[in-house]
């Protein structure tokens, strides 16, 4: 295998989540519209040779057969769990965030079962979770105005993967000029970050379809209260987003994971070739982020397609 490779590692891949497990493959899911897809690779950057497998096809025409979007895969007390967004066929008022289980240790495994569908006080979409001080949260982007329509990002403890407790929290609204291109006001595709005694709400902003679809930040300390938005910093600018220069546009809905090693911090994200592309051209990229002095993430700027990039350390 080659010591560089260029990006995008997996063509027509939205929404795309890498986890690395203990057993030392990328576990790897993208939204696939019909269906619920895994891939296990051994190689971060080898994704689109990775072993593939259809892990779910909801029953035809049921309440959530339509737009199967965002999937996630997690590890929760020895037990897997993926997280997808889902509806009727009809619009933002009838999404909700779905639950799959599989007690098997290889995920790849034809044991998922139908868990719930989450019951969050509103509609929304790109369920994830966090576990923080042995407690299980769920965060997700729920739909409404702010004043604008669009979506924002709530928290809400757990009594297990599926169950929410009564509390609800809005942490991070669409209310600034670059949270609003394209025509909504979005807040969406909520990941936690965890370094340096810090936790950061990296969630993306803007249409999925606009060039400025981007990335922004909520920081917090992590001995301080996640379910007070008291606790939360919001930077006032995008932390990663377009280069016209390197020819990258809409960059988003990213997740996080690790080198081989463990020694390298890699951001995980789709974006578009050109500013008005549609939206099936987007693409999966891979690069790797440092950290600035006062203990932030640093993302970089989006590489080009024609870039070489040095392979994860390990791999």
């Amino acid at each position: 295998m080659s010591d560089t490779f260029r990006n995008p590692i997996l063509e027509q891949a939205a929404d795309p989540w890498i986890l690395r497990h203990s057993d030392g493959y990328y576990y790897f899911m993208s939204t696939q519209n019909g269906r619920l897809e895994l891939v296990k690779s051994a190689a971060l950057t080898d994704i689109a040779n990775g072993i593939k497998k259809v892990v779910w096809v909801p029953e035809e025409n049921g309440p959530y057969s339509y737009h199967l979007w965002a999937p996630e895969i997690h590890r929760i007390d020895e037990k897997w769990y993926i997280y997808f967004t889902a509806n009727d066929g009809g619009g933002d008022d009838t999404r909700r965030i779905c639950v799959l289980e599989n007690t098997e240790n290889d995920p790849l495994s034809d044991n998922w079962i139908w868990k719930s569908a989450i019951a969050t006080p509103y509609p929304g979409l790109d369920g994830t979770v966090m576990i923080h001080k042995n407690k299980l949260y769920f965060l997700y982007a729920g739909y409404g105005k702010f004043p604008d329509y669009g979506s924002a990002i709530y928290i809400a403890r757990m009594t297990n993967p599926w169950t929410l407790e009564s509390d609800h929290v809005l942490l991070t609204a669409p209310t600034l000029d670059w949270e609003k291109q394209g025509g909504m006001a979005i807040n969406e595709g909520p990941v936690i970050l965890k370094r340096n005694g810090l936790i950061f709400l990296i969630y993306s902003a803007s249409t999925t379809w606009s060039e400025d679809y981007s990335l922004g930040m909520l920081t917090m300390n992590e001995s301080d209260d996640l379910m007070n938005p008291a606790s939360w910093e919001k930077s006032p600018h995008p932390v990663f987003q377009k280069s016209i220069e390197n020819g990258v546009f809409a960059t988003g809905h990213n997740s996080f994971t690790v080198s081989p090693d463990g020694t390298e911090d890699w951001i995980v994200y789709h974006a578009l070739p050109s500013p008005n592309a549609e939206l099936h051209l987007r693409s999966t990229r891979v690069q790797k982020f440092g950290w600035l002095p006062d203990g932030k993430p640093d993302f970089g700027i989006p590489v080009g397609i024609s870039q070489d990039i040095i392979v994860p350390s390990g791999q």
